[in-house]
């Protein structure tokens, strides 16, 4: 009889070359903290000298690298507390929902010009006010698709969970720590790492617009394409491969390994494979020294639930909660009156914007809508054609997803705009047009949304969902329409709403490309947004946004909204 050789245990022994690296890696963060805070202390600059030296391009991409990551921290709150309050409060809910659908909605072009002028008005001595300018603008890139992700996951979780949580007497953060946020942690996630790469999409467009720019890699690419450096550029898309492929193995690979131990399966023998950075760092004694001060600030923050006992009362899960004290209510009231207000006077401010706009440029506005709409939805059919059977691939199979997703994550992630000048030198030589061509360029900034949402969903069928469709021999097509279209179905919606909701966005840029001295134009909504926006044409600009809006609304309610609903009552395996 043959032996098996068990595998060896991981060596878990100190090791001083982990302890200098976790030692470089905090002084380096420290010495980078710092450069950033000597950056916004800076007195303000318009148009910020931008070095094309290579020495220059590490400075840049940490400041692009921390104001993308400071907008996803902004994003991943709001995406927890506005999806958590619409979830939990039905009366919020009618409004936050729709109110969300047209915030996506509007064009991030739309926010930019008023958002330099008003953080410029309020900190007129420093950076301050166009870092924060450029940090939410690209907060408004990424937080639509995380908040309508997480909300989702809020709405598929079953109801013994929920029964569990008020057995053990978990109270609001122990039922958001221990239950909401592990079952909606691989959406989250793969909808964190796409929206990542909606913020890189708008970075060269943030960092440098109109008469202000900051430094950063977005704007040395920007500048390096206004002269025609093609040197600069090179270096420049290398700088930002680096970026991608750095955050990639560092940060999205280890939570999306992590993330696995989440996934809802009846099979307890099995377990998620622990990734090779978290080995590593278990033979640091400088990292467990950090992670044992990490552990009693969480024990601090985090108190052991109550264990449940025979006086324990449950009540139904769709019972009505009790009612809250009244200083909640009256901070609720205050909150919900400071809201209406702010739309209140944003709406009066549009209305008096667009009162000034003649019936020629309504029509003209009316008449781009429509080639942009063709374009837009050409652009999600032709993405879930490919993104559809690829992410459920790439989601059933895990060691396919270990080998594929650094590459997928580092094309998705990677900035389109970027690419459009040598994008448009192919579209072309195949004697091509930008009128045709840019749906090609929009697809680059919709198709990953797709494809993360159908992966996401299918890593998370349950392992004894898929043996019994083994058992029935599903196959060839019928196993797709049968199971794995179904399966993925919610997921997919989802998918198909953010990107249509990235498609209109990235038409801004896919719409009117400038390479080098030479702008290109695609008849289109997003090009008339681009060309009233670097004009600071506000009237027509609000007319624009308003339209792309209403559209994009009346769309999701007609559309999207309501195949949503057909698939969470239809294609949900836990109810």
């Amino acid at each position: 009889m043959a032996l098996t050789l068990a595998k060896p245990v991981a060596d878990r022994r100190p090791a001083p070359w982990m302890d200098a690296a976790v030692l470089i890696a905090v002084a380096a963060l420290a010495l980078g903290i710092m450069q950033v805070a000597a950056q916004w202390r800076r007195p303000l600059v318009e148009q910020v000298p931008i070095g094309m030296g290579l020495g220059s391009l590490a400075k840049y991409a940490f400041f692009s690298f921390t104001r993308g990551w400071i907008a996803y921290f902004l994003s991943l709150v709001f995406t927890l507390g506005v999806a958590s309050w619409a979830f939990y409060d039905l009366g919020a809910r009618r409004y936050i929902i729709p109110a969300l659908d047209i915030l996506q909605s509007l064009p991030v072009m739309t926010f930019l010009p008023g958002l330099q002028i008003g953080m410029v008005a309020l900190f007129p001595r420093n950076n301050v006010g166009l870092e924060l300018a450029c940090i939410f603008a690209i907060f408004l890139g990424q937080v639509w698709n995380m908040t309508f992700a997480y909300y989702d996951s809020l709405c598929g979780l079953p109801a013994d969970f929920r029964m569990l949580g008020q057995l053990y007497n978990f109270n609001w953060w122990h039922r958001f720590w221990r239950i909401e946020l592990p079952f909606g942690a691989q959406p989250l996630l793969y909808n964190s790492m796409v929206s990542m790469a909606g913020g890189w999409f708008f970075l060269a467009m943030c960092e440098a617009f109109g008469n202000y720019r900051v430094p950063g890699l977005g704007s040395y690419f920007q500048v390096a394409s206004d002269h025609d450096n093609v040197r600069a550029q090179i270096a420049g898309v290398v700088a930002m491969a680096v970026v991608i492929i750095v955050v990639d193995r560092l940060i999205w690979w280890p939570l999306i390994v992590w993330s696995r131990k989440f996934k809802l399966d009846d099979f307890g023998g099995n377990r998620a494979p622990r990734g090779r950075l978290r080995l590593w760092l278990a033979r640091s004694v400088a990292w467990q020294r950090i992670a044992g001060v990490g552990g009693r600030v969480k024990d601090a923050v985090l108190p052991p639930a109550q264990p449940p006992s025979a006086a324990t009362s449950l009540r139904a899960p769709d019972a009505a909660p009790p009612p809250p004290p009244r200083a909640r209510k009256v901070t609720y009231a205050i909150l919900v009156a400071l809201l209406l207000a702010l739309i209140a006077w944003g709406a009066w401010r549009i209305g008096w914007l667009v009162s000034h706009i003649h019936l020629s440029d309504w029509l003209e506005i009316f008449r781009d809508t429509g080639f942009t709409f063709v374009r837009v939805m050409a652009a999600v059919a032709i993405g879930t054609l490919w993104a559809l059977p690829a992410g459920i691939w790439i989601g059933l199979n895990p060691k396919v997803s270990n080998r594929l997703q650094p590459v997928i994550q580092f094309v998705a992630s990677f900035p389109a705009p970027m690419l459009y000048p040598w994008l448009l030198t192919l579209i072309f030589f195949l004697h091509g047009t930008l009128q045709s061509g840019a749906v090609l360029l929009i697809l680059f900034g919709a198709q990953w949304y797709i494809l993360f949402n159908v992966a996401g969903a299918a890593a998370a069928i349950p392992n004894d969902i898929l043996s019994c469709v083994e058992i029935l021999h599903l196959r060839g097509w019928q196993r797709w329409t049968k199971f794995l279209i179904p399966a993925v179905m919610p997921a997919l919606v989802t998918g198909w709403l953010t990107a249509a909701g990235g498609a209109w966005n990235a038409t801004i840029v896919a719409e009117f490309v400038q390479k080098g001295s030479k702008t290109f134009e695609a008849t289109g909504l997003g090009n008339y947004i681009t060309r009233m926006a670097n004009n600071n044409d506000f009237p027509r600009l609000a007319a624009a946004g308003l339209v792309m809006a209403t559209v994009v609304v009346i769309i999701n309610r007609v559309l999207w909204k309501r195949l949503q609903s057909i698939a969470n009552d239809r294609c949900r395996f836990i109810t």
